[in-house]
């Protein structure tokens, strides 16, 4: 039995230093130069999945090689042995003592890490070469990154374009690049081409002939005058170069090596506009373009609504500027505009279309003229400006309540019935009759007839106090604005629902939601919506200090989201917080 029992344990022993699992790193020196190359294999002795190494940039290297991954299993006097690793070669970014974090594997259904491991990385040391290994060609005279500036003293808003070339000659090979530094565009608007997909062609630079890549394309619109500066764009390439050995067929072996390149800064001399003839209403456009205000309709009942379509297309800085708004009479009511863009970006400008359109109601029955709209640009081609007048629009208000003279000018017919309405209202009626006796009626006396009788008398007293309750909420000017700002609200909700696909018009649309919302609940006007402003009064009407945090944080997610990457998650995830929000404020303020 002790025999049994021994047996048993040294069995279970061996099984136990079998089943032992070791995940280890291991680096190929902990103290190199600035210029040298640090090999680190991630070994472990079962097989496992979903090997996920440490983010090395952040660790102050960069990846020159790998992963290469190698696997031995072997039997030894009836004992098996497996060994699997993974193995990167790295270069370091910048000296000191820096820390290789930990990398992690799933084995047998567990999780296993590594321990970090401390490298010291000291200045650039000499390395003895080879004079075989040593490039034939330096990749320091072969490889420039160069920044072509279509225009350098244009004027304020006058587009310019900025393209990025490396050029580099035909005895080099490009196998990887990194951006270092991204280039900064102060004091300009700015829009980046897509490239789809990067070709080389041929050209000349500095009277050689070189291969070259376009790599970023950027139209640019000075925003101020004066000597501005484009920050540089600088990248990190890797090469192939030639060398003095060869193969066995006679064939030039390569070797790679390494360049930083940077366009270098540029200075744009950017003109202001003369201030010779600009127009007192000059709003900042620039370029090429037509102005049209068209009304969906010129008649219609007093407390229905038109709309006025102001557009302006052409090429130019369409996204730069403001339209022009109408001016209308007091007794007509006008909403805040309704903005849709369609604007697209190519290499020469901007060129589309953008609009503002505007709902009126008016209140009172009569006719109205709403003066012409100017729109002035100033016109690249001729160096002028110019001033674009749309026609007057003439409104036609059929029926409602009469207004004054001043406000409300009460609509006069052509006709002779509408000259006696005014001035003898009882005159068209005839006086004079000749009566005829009819044959009895059995209607007469009848119920029916003391029903319909009594019938409107009853009906009077309803009829009055709606009328009562027209003519209140049509003199309510303020709670016509909140329910119109409320259906605004909705509108917009529903067109960002519809948007998710367009990031741009998706903040664009809920932005105005939020802002309808807040004029609606707040009687607030479109000059009063202010972050701080908002936050005051939602704090008075005491809504809770996290849900006005989150409205502030998503109406400056909205500003900023439209020019900053998204994803479509993002943007679902704003367009719930939204709802939710709008339906706990309208909780906290009491529906």
């Amino acid at each position: 039995m002790k025999q049994f029992f021994a047996t048993c344990l040294l069995v279970l022993g061996y099984w136990t230093s079998w089943s032992q699992v070791d995940f280890d790193a291991k680096v190929s020196k902990n103290s190199l130069g600035l210029n040298e190359k640090l090999r680190i294999d991630f070994t472990m002795n079962a097989d496992g999945d979903n090997f996920s190494p440490p983010n090395f940039e952040s660790c102050g290297f960069r990846v020159v090689g790998g992963p290469s991954q190698s696997v031995s299993q072997s039997w030894i006097n009836g004992r098996s042995s497996f060994n699997k690793s993974y193995t990167y070669v790295l270069m370091p970014l910048q000296k000191g003592a820096l820390t290789i974090k930990q990398a992690s594997i799933e084995i047998n259904g567990q999780t296993y890490k590594t321990a970090p491991i401390k490298v010291t990385v000291t200045n650039a040391v000499e390395i003895p070469k080879d004079p075989n290994d040593a490039p034939t060609v330096r990749a320091d005279d072969n490889l420039y990154l160069v920044a072509d500036i279509s225009k350098t003293s244009p004027y304020i808003n006058e587009p310019i374009t900025v393209v990025y070339k490396l050029y580099f000659s035909f005895n080099i090979g490009i196998t990887n690049w990194r951006e270092l530094n991204k280039p900064k565009y102060n004091n300009f608007w700015s829009q980046n081409i897509d490239i789809k997909q990067l070709q080389a062609e041929e050209g000349l630079y500095k009277g050689e002939r070189y291969r070259y890549v376009v790599l970023r394309k950027t139209v640019l619109y000075p925003q101020k005058s004066g000597k501005l500066e484009i920050e540089p764009l600088s990248l990190d390439i890797d090469v192939q170069v030639p060398t003095n050995r060869r193969n066995f067929w006679g064939q030039t072996l390569l070797t790679n090596d390494s360049k930083r390149v940077s366009a270098g800064s540029r200075v744009i001399t950017v003109k202001a506009l003369p201030e010779n003839g600009k127009p007192f209403d000059f709003s900042g456009a620039v370029g090429s373009f037509d102005f049209q205000a068209i009304p969906s309709r010129t008649t219609l009942q007093a407390g229905e609504s038109l709309d006025i379509n102001v557009k302006v297309s052409g090429t130019g800085n369409l996204k730069l500027f403001t339209l022009p708004k109408p001016v209308v009479p007091g007794s007509i009511e006008m909403y805040d505009p309704v903005h849709d863009e369609k604007v697209s970006t190519p290499l020469s400008g901007m060129t589309g279309r953008i609009s503002d359109k505007y709902t009126l109601i008016p209140s009172y029955k009569g006719s109205y003229t709403i003066k012409p709209l100017e729109f002035s640009y100033f016109d690249l081609k001729t160096q002028r400006y110019k001033t674009l007048k749309s026609a007057p629009i003439e409104l036609t208000i059929l029926d409602g309540p009469g207004g004054n003279t001043t406000a409300a000018p009460i609509a006069q017919g052509n006709d002779a019935k509408s000259n006696t309405t005014i001035n003898q209202p009882f005159a068209y009626i005839k006086q004079k009759t000749q009566l005829q006796p009819i044959a009895t009626d059995p209607f007469m006396g009848s119920g029916r007839f003391y029903t319909f009788l009594v019938l409107p008398w009853l009906a009077l007293p309803f009829l009055m106090i709606w009328r009562r309750k027209k003519e209140a909420r049509s003199r309510d000017v303020v709670g016509n604005k909140m329910r119109k700002s409320s259906q605004l609200a909705r509108k917009f909700l529903a067109e960002a629902k519809k948007n998710q696909n367009n990031k741009e018009a998706f903040y664009v649309s809920l932005e105005r939601a939020l802002h309808n919302f807040l004029k609606a609940k707040l009687h607030l006007e479109t000059s009063d919506l202010s972050k701080h402003h908002i936050s005051d009064l939602l704090q008075a009407r005491n809504v809770d200090k996290e849900t006005l945090d989150e409205f502030i944080r998503l109406l400056e997610s909205c500003e900023f989201a439209r020019y900053a990457p998204s994803s479509e998650g993002g943007i679902q995830q704003d367009y719930d917080r939204a709802e939710q929000l709008i339906t706990n404020i309208e909780k906290q303020l009491g529906g």
